[in-house]
């Protein structure tokens, strides 16, 4: 049961977090109105427009992006001023025990994982939805006709027989050019067709190829046919073909499972990025937790220079948390360190120091 010393520590750590947040939020909004100006005047929409199609998505990713900092250097802020004023000597004093007083720190922390864990799941990925969507409409619409509006080269396995690929597809237009389709049998091609353009034919909901070169191969030999135009049936859409950078972001957990399992199952390569995304939602909750615990842990001992030697420990840590993270999510999607242990080495390498730190704490 929660005792008054209990209530006091959770308030002190709920009001600090959110004064944090409001703080970094208010900092966020700044810089990024003043790197955006000419932006946001070229779109010709009012200040309310802004907000409503743009901040109100802004906000909350800088929220997901930047939660188990305000959490970690909200705790190391009210723990330092309590360990100045000696209020944690004092609850120690009163025969309580130091994993006590930390049970409370695991409670206001697993509270906020919990809340993050929810959030990134479902709430996240619709105010990054907004936030992207006013950036593809406004702020990169030249580059939407370029490479980021799906032309380039794309190589698709259809099903487990038969691969697919297009170079230069252009979805503004729904036309690509150099297209190819092999389909195999016992790793020996039996079909292969080429076409040198594919457009999507909008009356007829369907694929037709112009320029065909149709070569069929079986055990009397090839035979190669010639049309100018010719139907075909593939298994995906133009909208399939477009380079979505932000999609990782803009699905929900449910969402996002369903299409690693679907790219999965067609053999498409590259899913390391969504599959990094997908497990560091869980594994970003259990960080808050973590640095909850270490960031009690480091400011809870009294020291000559106070809180500001505290922010600097906490500071450093914090620094190195994110830096193990990004390191670890290079490795995975641009080498080969699997995306569950990519999510998840940050907070096995903090879990080990946090071990540490508590061992050497004063009791």
């Amino acid at each position: 049961m929660l005792k008054k010393i209990d209530w006091y520590i959770l308030r002190q750590f709920a009001v600090t977090f959110v004064f944090c947040m409001l703080l970094f939020t208010v900092i966020a909004v700044a810089v990024d109105s003043s790197e955006k100006t000419d932006d946001f005047v070229k779109t010709g929409l009012g200040t309310w427009d802004i907000i409503s199609k743009y901040y109100i998505g802004f906000v909350p990713h800088v929220w997901g992006l930047l939660y188990p900092l305000f959490v970690f250097i909200a705790v190391v802020f009210f723990t330092s001023k309590m360990a100045s004023r000696s209020e944690i000597i004092a609850i120690l004093a009163t025969g309580t025990t130091y994993n006590r007083w930390l049970r409370t720190y695991f409670l206001g922390g697993t509270f906020f994982a919990v809340v993050l864990w929810f959030a990134a799941r479902y709430a996240l990925p619709k105010a990054n939805d907004i936030r992207n969507t006013f950036q593809l409409v406004y702020i990169d619409k030249d580059k939407a006709s370029g490479p980021q509006d799906g032309s380039l080269t794309h190589y698709k396995r259809t099903d487990s027989n038969t691969y697919v690929g297009i170079k230069y597809f252009d979805t503004a237009s729904k036309t690509g050019t150099t297209f190819f389709l092999n389909e195999l049998k016992n790793n020996k091609l039996i079909y292969n067709l080429r076409a040198e353009t594919i457009r999507w034919d909008t009356a007829n909901k369907g694929w037709m190829l112009a320029g065909v070169v149709e070569r069929k191969v079986d055990s009397a030999g090839e035979k190669i046919s010639r049309f100018d135009e010719l139907p075909v049936k593939l298994s995906f859409l133009p909208r399939d073909l477009r380079k979505d950078e932000y999609l990782k972001e803009r699905l929900n957990t449910p969402d996002l499972v369903k299409v690693i399992e679907l790219e999965a199952s067609l053999g498409n390569e590259g899913l390391n990025t969504l599959q990094v995304e997908r497990y560091r939602r869980t594994s970003i909750a259990f960080s808050v937790l973590l640095l909850t615990l270490i960031g009690a842990v480091v400011s809870s001992r009294k020291t000559r220079g106070g809180t500001g030697v505290h922010l600097a420990i906490g500071i450093c840590i914090a620094v190195s948390f994110i830096i193990f993270d990004r390191f670890s999510t290079v490795f995975s999607t641009k080498g080969n360190l699997p995306p569950l242990l990519a999510a998840w080495i940050p907070n096995i390498v903090f879990f080990v120091v946090g071990i540490y730190l508590y061992r050497r704490a004063p009791k």
